[in-house]
């Protein structure tokens, strides 16, 4: 615990030690530079601007609230990470969130990794740090991956090193760009997974897109189901494609063959009409269905 303290205290040392103008750090080689630059320091949150280059645009505000809830708890464990601008001002270069949730609970000041960065430095730790994260959807990945490409200019093998992913991973997630941007709509908001996505892919007519999208829409289809409506669509055999059951006729042909003891078939067709089968194997067991449908034993 003392130790904890300790580090608070020189946190807060070295922020005090910012605001004098005589010591201002704008290289490794100024005065003090190494007891701030690589450091992590106690730093007032009116001194920090959020990143014009952050590649996250949609934050979760329930998602917000609690981690607000956790931090006035438990404290910021993890430090964000900011970049020195002019005299004694910073950029937020990583941790947008935890900086909104501890304005939101008011907290003054934040434990803060200060570091010295360009424009396009700066860009490229907050793209590849946004990339670490294990809640983004599959499109906010891929555009992350496009502009570290297009603004970075590195190359698919040199941007596989720098965020540790093969490159064939990261060729896929560049590829559901080809898509209809409702459809990446649809991916960012949850409707469709990646899978669906990748499934999409061969067929370049967009509105042929389209179609099957609104298919697995309204009939909950799998991705196997849409890998082989997409094969069907591509061979030209759409007259052979059979209608998908949408999820309450998946659910309601279990419970109903739960009920009856037997394999219960239900057909379905577009316009929402359909039959129910409830197969018997003999005469004991027609009567045995019957007393089940009067409530008998």
């Amino acid at each position: 615990m003392a130790k904890s303290n300790k580090k608070q205290a020189l946190g807060r040392g070295l922020s005090a030690l910012l605001q004098d103008p005589s010591n201002d750090i704008n290289s490794v080689n100024d005065k003090n530079a190494d007891q701030v630059i690589g450091n992590v320091i106690d730093l007032d949150l009116d001194r920090i601007e959020v990143n014009p280059f952050q590649p996250r645009t949609q934050f979760n505000d329930e998602a917000i609230k609690q981690l607000a809830s956790s931090i006035k708890e438990l404290g910021i464990i993890q430090p964000i990470t900011v970049r020195k601008m002019e005299f004694n001002q910073y950029q937020l270069v990583s941790g947008e969130r935890r900086y909104r949730a501890a304005k939101l609970i008011g907290l003054s000041s934040v434990p803060a990794f200060v570091r010295l960065a360009n424009d396009q430095e700066s860009l490229e730790m907050a793209l590849v740090e946004n990339i670490q994260r294990q809640d983004l959807d599959p499109i906010e990945v891929a555009l992350s991956y496009e502009r570290l490409i297009n603004e970075i200019k590195l190359t698919q093998e040199a941007l596989s090193e720098r965020v540790g992913k093969k490159r064939s991973t990261i060729t896929n997630y560049l590829r559901l760009l080809k898509l209809d941007p409702i459809i990446q709509t649809g991916m960012r908001d949850g409707f469709l997974s990646m899978g669906h996505g990748r499934a999409l892919l061969p067929i370049n007519d967009r509105t042929k897109q389209l179609e099957v999208y609104e298919k697995i829409i309204k009939g909950d289809i799998s991705v196997r189901k849409t890998e082989a409506l997409v094969k069907a669509i591509k061979e030209g055999k759409t007259d052979k494609i059979p209608p998908h059951k949408p999820l309450f006729i998946e659910e309601g042909s279990k419970e109903f063959s739960a009920h009856f003891g037997t394999k219960v078939r239900i057909s379905y067709k577009e316009d929402g009409k359909g039959v129910i089968q409830i197969p018997f194997e003999s005469q004991q067991d027609f009567s045995r269905m019957k007393k089940l449908l009067k409530g008998e034993k």
